[in-house]
Parts: structure tokens; sequence; C-alpha cells
């Protein structure tokens, strides 16, 4: 004999307010884009013969310069608004 599980309760207006997410999702999105292009210069930059150290430091200045770049390119979500 199988058992039917009840759904999980849908908190109400008065109910326990769920936590916000660590990081937002345009936050984590201009994060790891700019950490794949910093992996990208950096793996680029050794096949060219430099030294790991200089391609290392290649790809961090390459990550850090695209954060406000992808910042401003990628636009925050707009809000929906309910009716």
């Amino acid at each position: 004999m199988t058992q039917m599980t009840p759904p999980p309760a849908q908190p109400g207006p008065s109910g326990p307010e769920a936590e916000p997410p660590f990081l937002s999702l345009h936050t984590t999105v201009v994060l790891l884009t700019a950490l794949v292009l910093g992996l990208v210069v950096g793996a680029l930059t050794v096949l060219t013969g430099v030294p790991v150290a200089g391609a290392v430091l290649a790809g961090l200045s390459a990550a850090g310069s695209t954060v406000p770049v992808m910042r401003s390119l990628i636009g925050q979500p707009r809000r929906r608004s309910d009716p």
C-alpha cells in the first residue's frame, strides 16, 4: 500500500519570510563572466610563452577590469509589478 505525501504548505502573508540569497543572480552572472574571461586571458597568455606568474597577473587584471564593464552591460533585472 502506498502513502501519498501532502504538498508542502505555502507560508501565508504573516508566515516566516524566506532568507534572501547570499548573492543576487545579477552579481553571480557578472562574477562568473569575469572569472571565465580571466581564465581565458590567463590561458592565452601562458600559450604565448610568458611565465605562469605573468599569466596569472594578466588573468587577474583582465577579470578585475571586466567586472565594471559586465556590470554595466548586464543590466539589473526588472522588477515585476504584481497586480
